[in-house]
């Protein structure tokens, strides 16, 4: 698992439009990488939609959020639309992005199901990780205004 001032991996993964975006697209800009374990579901609804709901703070300081989960990008589509989520989706269907971070758990109902531990990576305009958070468990949520304070930080 990366930790706090490593570069972060480089992965390429897809958006809900089937576009290839890598994160070191965003490089010069402060990201904040939120993992989410599956689409549709109580507490990955409740966080990507407070993520929605705090956009206009990530805005004014031009920082980028990607939500990513292992869902397909048809079903992170549906769900981004059904939740009026107003900023990018990625799927890591290949689970490329999950292991590469370290986040990557089998989902124990479904044995060979892996999914991505809840998770946020705040990354510097250099591609390092300047704040990492894993929840213990799936219901785990991140402190949401932690988030905020590094991202503005980091502007």
């Amino acid at each position: 698992m990366p930790e706090v001032g490593e570069k972060a991996p480089d992965v390429e993964l897809v958006d809900t439009d089937l576009k290839k975006v890598k994160i070191s697209d965003f490089k010069g800009k402060v990201v904040v990488l939120a993992f989410y374990p599956g689409a549709f579901t109580s507490v990955c609804t409740k966080e990507m939609c407070t993520f929605r709901d705090s956009m206009a703070k990530f805005n004014e300081v031009n920082a980028v959020v990607l939500g990513i989960s292992v869902d397909p990008p048809f079903s992170n589509k549906a769900f981004k639309e059904a939740n009026k989520l107003n900023f990018t989706i990625l799927s890591d269907y290949k689970r490329d992005a999950v292991k590469a971070y370290g986040i990557d758990m089998e989902f124990p109902p479904l044995p060979g199901y892996v999914l991505a531990k809840r998770a946020v990576f705040v990354l510097d305009k250099d591609g390092k990780i300047a704040y990492k958070w894993v929840g213990k468990e799936l219901g785990n949520e991140p402190n949401y205004k932690e988030i905020e304070d590094v991202v503005r930080k980091l502007k």
